[in-house]
């Protein structure tokens, strides 16, 4: 594809505004810059589309969502006509454009003949995932960037089951657009035409009903809370996104009486004023819940991310300060508590699972385990968690209890195939609660599951590499590590490489070769001779590799020692 004649054709396709074409003019001359925007179409995968929100066809726009839409809908179709009054369903977070989005997919399905499901406004991505299995859609439509900076936008898809599009459709929907013309390829109809002839429905409260009702069943213990509650502080932010209603919600059915919100950040705006990044993987955006939280004495704050699928929490360490919980050791303090809740709720099943991703703690494999409890890893995503949870519940093998990656997202009950961190904050919520019944934090509880199953310690780093050498800078570390392993790293030998790409299995010892079940990932694993675990993959929706390092020490201070050894050596790969 020429980048020059893609760029004429958007500036003469007599279809732009003028506001939209005065922002390619602007660009006149910058060839870097056209280049960037039009080299070729935004990649369409198992997690949809993301970018950043500027004309082009290698960007986030009206246009390019209208294509999408398009040949997504195809799919849809081919699926008969059942899967087409079955319908889809559409979601929107709260960014920039966002709801011109979700409209505008809206009117192309609508005219592709698919009966919608539009919500009223913005909703968590979790309720885009139940309505989908609520409604007994054939798909679903969530216009979100997740926890992306403002200038983002994103498309995420789901398939029948309500979670994110398996692969062999991604890949159907990817073939369609190779064949659809961006302007003149596209249906679409007129939006409140589409709703008088019924093709088109608004959900609105109801289906927070339902799907609360779905939430506060996930309840394990009230009594606790009730002990507690008269003196227990809660601090919430949903970092101006869409955990501002039902997360709150949630909190006070579980019978949280004293529940801070941070005003500023519950104001929905998608340039997200207060932080720097909507992310509650970085805690520096808690700042203002800090303030909150100290003005009122609490020990404990949850944080949710725009589209309300991620939570982070800040708890209060022995000197008075607030530390950051990480994704991992949420995950860990969870499973060790479900499986304590269940059991004194008589609620375990006979088979239960926890399901975790290839590059998540291998601590929360520890605690199940010696808990009676099966662990299988996946690959990064909920999509896999999800093709996980049913195959194993439909063959009888076992019933998932919850599924986490370390990325901060969690996955409980049956009612959602993707994360869910309005779930995940009511738990986690009841989990501190029963904590503060044994006058312990959740920092407190940490040290002592520590103490218990080993000192365990991860860090994940990234190596951001943007603009349009970015991508071959990644592949080419990603073939200089298959080409040329390490032996060793930080001076520790490695034992064993792993490839989830072929699922090749290779002991460095004896150079033998085996294979494992998990493959089709662009992954690569290195244990080492100390037990530490190194993963290499690409992001999935950012220019970055992502290096994690899974580690142990026989103490808190070996471990700290490791990540940080491990880290320069990290280093040196960028």
């Amino acid at each position: 594809m020429s980048y020059k004649k893609e760029y004429e054709k958007w500036l003469n396709s007599g279809v732009l505004t003028a506001e939209e074409l005065d922002e390619l003019k602007s660009i006149a001359g910058d060839e870097k810059e056209i280049e960037s925007r039009f080299y070729g179409p935004l990649e369409f995968g198992t997690a949809g589309l993301r970018g950043t929100m500027k004309m082009g066809l290698h960007q986030m726009n009206i246009y390019v969502v209208r294509w999408a839409t398009q040949g997504f809908a195809e799919v849809i179709c081919a699926e008969g006509e059942e899967a087409k009054q079955r319908g889809v369903a559409i979601c929107m977070d709260c960014r920039i454009n966002s709801d011109i989005f979700a409209r505008a997919a809206a009117q192309v399905c609508a005219a592709n003949g698919i009966h919608v499901r539009l919500f009223e406004s913005l909703r968590p991505t979790p309720e885009l995932s139940f309505a989908v299995r609520e409604y007994n859609c054939q798909a679903g439509i969530n216009v979100t960037a997740s926890h992306n900076p403002k200038e983002y936008n994103g498309y995420k898809v789901y398939w029948a089951d309500g979670a994110q599009l398996p692969p062999q459709h991604a890949d159907a929907v990817a073939a369609r657009l190779s064949t659809i013309d961006i302007f003149t390829g596209v249906k679409s109809m007129d939006f409140d035409e589409a709703v008088a002839q019924g093709l088109i429905e608004i959900l609105g409260d109801e289906t927070d009903r339902r799907f609360m009702a779905n939430v506060t069943a996930m309840i394990n213990d009230r009594d606790s809370m009730a002990q507690i509650a008269d003196k227990f502080e809660v601090v919430y932010t949903p970092f101006h996104g869409c955990g501002h209603k039902l997360v709150p919600e949630a909190l006070r059915e579980l019978g949280v009486k004293h529940l801070h919100c941070v005003e500023e950040q519950m104001v929905i705006d998608g340039n997200f004023p207060t932080v720097a990044s909507p992310n509650p993987e970085n805690p520096e955006g808690f700042y203002l819940a800090e303030a909150l939280a100290n003005q009122h004495g609490a020990d404990f704050i949850v944080g949710t991310d725009p589209d309300s699928d991620r939570v982070g929490i800040m708890v209060r360490a022995k000197d008075g300060s607030f530390i950051p919980v990480t994704g991992n050791q949420t995950g860990v303090l969870l499973t060790d508590y479900i499986i304590g809740a269940m059991k004194r709720a008589g609620t375990l099943p006979e088979k239960p699972v926890l399901l975790k991703t290839i590059v998540s703690t291998e601590m929360a494999r520890k605690v199940a385990e010696r808990n009676g409890v099966a662990c299988f890893d996946t690959f990064t995503g909920f999509k896999f968690m999800a093709e996980k949870k049913n195959a194993l519940e439909e063959s009888g093998e076992g019933k998932v209890i919850m599924s986490f990656e370390e990325s901060y997202g969690y996955m409980l009950g049956d009612f959602v195939r993707d994360k869910d961190a309005v779930t995940a904050s009511l738990i986690i919520t009841e989990m501190a609660a029963w904590y503060a019944t044994q006058g312990m934090t959740l920092y407190d509880a940490l040290q002592a599951l520590y103490a218990k199953y080993g000192w365990y310690g991860e860090k994940t780093h990234n190596l951001v590499m943007p603009g349009l050498d970015g991508l071959e800078k990644m592949a080419a570390l990603m073939k200089s590590l298959r080409e040329n392993p390490p032996a060793e790293i930080a001076g520790v030998a490695v034992t064993v490489r792993k490839d989830y790409k072929d699922g090749s299995v290779i002991c460095c010892a004896t150079g033998e070769k085996s294979e494992m079940e998990l493959r089709g990932s662009n992954v690569l694993r290195f244990e080492l001779s100390d037990g530490t675990v190194i993963l290499v993959r690409p992001s999935g929706t950012e220019p970055k590799i992502k290096v994690y390092v899974l580690t142990k020490g026989a103490d808190a201070a070996e471990r700290d020692a490791n990540i940080e050894k491990y880290g320069q050596w990290v280093k040196t790969l960028s």
